[in-house]
């Protein structure tokens, strides 16, 4: 396959009820070579309550749904990422990222590996943890490291990513703030949303791409203030750099020039991943626990 170096990245921010569809199109008008959606896109974000009537927002791999962006992706010649709630043959659920070539192709998928729960985000009770492992997808763009949303929080997920031959990390996303957090709550747990995103593109050297939703979400079970999803979606490149960003105010697309050569001449000046000492990281395997 014979891979550009350069391609135009686009993401999608949204907020639940944009059309996406339209999104698309008008990303590819403006150039784009990859669009990027949002977790979980075609719905609501549920998980804020545990209640088995979700389960029905489920879909096999492939179905309608599928095959409708299939029908955007070869519509507008562009490689197109996008997350769906899976279901298995055998009545598996899973948080899964699918993508699509320029011709319309699934050419892959990941399921969400790091599942979290707790209010506002009970993940577990609807998905089990992903078992496709750590594998970068192959496209006419390049190879994509797909990863979703609390993924991102996870060094060792990037890592293995790049050490499998990711050219970039891709993050569908959807993290918001507790509406009743004061501001300066919510300032620190965006910094150190970015700061994490961007310090996987600096260790690993390679750009990454973090697409979020925005908009308030209530919790339809009342026992919470409902999710503020908090946007600022963002591309950067392989140094960490800040190439486009956006805020938290609106559904957005954004976009970026994305060159791949940077990622080897960063990797002659900068050798993080051969200086590695895997002699010595037996104790990564180790669970944590609290000294007592």
């Amino acid at each position: 396959m014979n891979i550009a170096q350069t391609f135009n990245a686009a993401l999608i921010q949204l907020k639940h009820g944009d059309d996406i569809a339209q999104y698309i199109a008008k990303a590819a008008q403006q150039g784009a070579n990859l669009v990027v959606l949002p977790e979980l896109h075609d719905h609501a974000y549920f998980c804020q309550v545990k209640d088995t009537i979700n389960f029905s927002l489920a879909s096999p791999i492939p179905s309608s749904v599928t095959d409708h962006y299939s029908q955007l992706a070869q519509k507008h010649a562009v490689v197109l990422v996008t997350s769906l709630f899976e279901k298995t043959a055998d009545t598996k659920f899973y948080n899964t990222a699918v993508i699509f070539d320029t011709d319309g192709t699934l050419v892959g998928k990941y399921r969400k590996m790091h599942i979290p729960d707790g209010p506002n985000y009970y993940e577990k009770f609807y998905f089990s943890e992903g078992d496709l492992g750590f594998k970068p997808i192959q496209t006419s763009i390049g190879k994509i490291g797909l990863l979703v949303c609390w993924d991102q929080w996870f060094p060792e997920a990037a890592r293995l990513m790049t050490l499998a031959g990711a050219d970039i990390l891709v993050y569908p996303t959807a993290i918001g703030w507790e509406p009743t957090d004061t501001s300066d709550e919510k300032q620190r747990q965006l910094d150190a949303w970015m700061i994490i995103q961007r310090a996987h593109a600096v260790a690993n050297s390679v750009p990454v791409i973090s697409c979020n939703r925005h908009g308030f979400e209530e919790d339809v079970s009342q026992s919470t203030a409902g999710i503020d999803f908090w946007g600022n979606s963002f591309i950067c490149g392989p140094q960490g750099e800040i190439l486009v960003t956006t805020d938290d105010s609106e559904s957005t697309i954004i976009s970026a020039e994305i060159d791949l050569s940077r990622t080897a001449a960063i990797r002659e000046v900068w050798p993080y991943l051969p200086d590695r000492r895997i002699d010595s990281y037996d104790d990564l395997n180790q669970c944590f626990r609290d000294k007592k």
